[in-house]
């Protein structure tokens, strides 16, 4: 399909949504010389309570990238020995030492992660990002997608692409207007996320808790805790319904050094939810379309590995299609499940870990009924060894059929 003489109207390859896959795979393709629109409905990045665990495996691609040395340069917090404080006996789990080439996961805002792939983008001429634009349904052309419908401050437009990728999150737009199917695997969680304020004498590290029929993470951002406290499926509502009061006395019951901050808890109004949901495409593609991320499958926050995995696809996407969409050869859908095939052995294996957890771990310390957590002797012997709690550390830190940048470089 050649390009319309006007840009605001054609592109080589639309990409739907500027999260982690997204912005990832606009700066790849350009970065390879490919013209790419990144569309993006919001107006900046800085939106709260996103996946902002950045694994090994993207730093990985970020020092391929030599964009290493500007990521270290952001805020962040780097973790490499996760625990759990179960019963109130604190007990090692994933464990990043000793694995190469690193060994932490870093802890980033995700705002400024995706700012640096953006400033990054932008040094190349064939990147286009427009944010205030929402892709809203589907062109077709002879049952070829053919391009996306546009709302942007200015109005509505259609937006021709020889391949349009979907990188919309869990709540696809894309997804919906292609009707593609999957299966939803379940939860029996959901997150309440919130912040409470940090003290000096306050325990380091990020780490769990599990006591009383409830659950609870404290991730250290060095001011603040961000909190994720989990709850039974569905139990929002009813929550909410109660004073705030019921979800500062369990807190303060699993973290007593928080005694003196349960008001920082405001309100209802400043905790939000996550609805926890794991599901798996069938099927990622139809002729000129690809889902790639969360829009293909929805991680469970297990392991905080959405955004690695996402990112992850993006690099499999922009190594098989940069030199055709380059060379403006016709994307087949050979390609696409090309793209699939590649990725889903590892999502399958992931979603297959987060599920085992849910099921075995989180259901049934939700079901305490407040009687204390225990861990099986022979586990917690287990998890004495460095090399037991290296497994999940690999695992989610690196992953199976770990991708790399093949994509060449163009001059900026």
């Amino acid at each position: 399909m050649p390009l319309d003489p006007n840009p605001l109207h054609s592109t080589r390859c639309c990409v739907v949504g500027g999260g982690p896959a997204g912005m990832m795979l606009g700066l790849l393709l350009a970065r390879a010389g490919v013209a790419v629109t990144v569309l993006e409905k919001h107006s900046d990045f800085l939106r709260d309570f996103r996946g902002d665990t950045v694994h090994p495996s993207t730093l990985q691609i970020l020092q391929e990238l030599g964009l290493l040395q500007k990521f270290k340069q952001l805020p962040q917090r780097r973790e490499s020995l996760l625990s759990g404080l179960i019963a109130g006996r604190e007990q090692p789990v994933v464990d990043f030492r000793g694995l190469r080439p690193f060994d932490y996961l870093a802890l980033v805002p995700q705002w400024d992660f995706l700012n640096l792939l953006a400033d990054a983008g932008r040094r190349y001429p064939s990147f286009d990002l427009r944010m205030r634009h929402t892709a809203t349904g589907l062109m077709r052309d002879g049952g070829r997608v053919a391009g996306v419908r546009v709302e942007s401050p200015d109005g509505a437009y259609e937006l021709r692409a020889d391949l349009v990728v979907a990188c919309d999150g869990r709540h696809s737009t894309i997804r919906a207007a292609a009707g593609l199917k999957g299966t939803d695997y379940g939860a029996p969680m959901d997150v309440l996320w919130f912040r409470m304020p940090r003290s000096a004498h306050d325990p380091q590290g990020t780490f769990g808790i599990a006591n009383h029929g409830h659950l609870m993470v404290l991730l250290n951002r060095n001011e603040y805790w961000q909190t994720a406290f989990v709850v039974p499926k569905g139990s929002d509502a009813e929550l909410r319904a109660q004073p705030i009061d019921r979800l500062r006395d369990a807190v303060v019951r699993l973290a007593p050094f928080l005694s003196d901050r349960r008001d920082s808890i405001e309100s209802w109004d400043a905790i939000s939810t996550l609805a926890v949901q794991v599901d798996r495409l069938d099927r990622w593609h139809t002729p000129g379309l690809l889902l790639i991320g969360d829009a293909a499958h929805a991680m469970s926050p297990i392991g905080g590995v959405g955004i690695n995995l996402a990112i992850q696809d993006a690099v499999a996407a922009a190594n098989a299609l940069a030199t055709p969409l380059r060379e403006g050869r016709r994307i087949d859908e050979a390609q696409l499940a090309a793209v699939q095939r590649r990725r889903e052995l590892p999502v399958r294996v992931v979603q297959r870990v987060q599920l085992a957890i849910q099921n075995r771990v989180i259901s049934r310390a939700l079901e305490a009924d407040g009687r204390p957590p225990r861990i099986p002797w022979l586990l917690r012997l287990l998890l004495s060894l460095r090399v037991v709690r290296n497994r999940p550390a690999r695992l989610f830190g690196y992953g199976i059929r770990q991708e790399h940048v093949r994509t060449p470089e163009l001059a900026p």
